[in-house]
């Protein structure tokens, strides 16, 4: 089953200050390429590209960071068009999310993705068959639970 990655995964895998976190983020990325179930949205490659770059200290030299954006196009990103805003708007007002937390769903739900895995929203939320997973509460292995 595929599984939506948010940007903050990511970027706590690149995130050598986050020791807590970074071996966890590693272990679910490391999974979904094994698996070969992650997806993410081209907004999760821009948000990583930026915040990897200009956010982390040390950031990544920007050459790094658009290698690991090209490896990870082989997760066939959801481009962010007309069908992801119109969702997405959809999703912030059932749900009362942010503008981009609601893009980051409809991505997930046009992706057909039964799991988005972030520290963002409440773990194990139901989103209409989208649950949530915080990927520092639980290991890739409750998944296969």
């Amino acid at each position: 089953m595929p599984v939506f990655v948010d940007t903050n995964v990511l970027v706590y895998a690149r995130d050598a200050s986050e020791p807590g976190r970074q071996p966890q983020a590693l272990a679910w990325i490391e999974h979904l390429w094994r698996t070969r179930t992650g997806r993410l949205s081209f907004q999760v490659l821009q948000e990583y590209y930026a915040t990897t770059t200009r956010r982390l200290r040390p950031g990544l030299h920007p050459e790094q960071a658009r290698a690991d954006v090209r490896d990870l196009l082989a997760w066939r990103p959801v481009p962010t068009g007309a069908e992801v805003l119109e969702a997405g708007w959809r999703v912030e007002d059932r749900f009362g999310l942010s503008c981009w937390d609601g893009l980051i769903v409809a991505a997930a739900r046009i992706a057909g993705c039964e799991y988005l895995l972030t520290e963002d929203l409440q773990h194990g939320s139901d989103l209409d068959g989208l649950r949530v997973i915080d990927p520092f509460q639980v290991t890739p292995d409750a998944l296969s639970s």
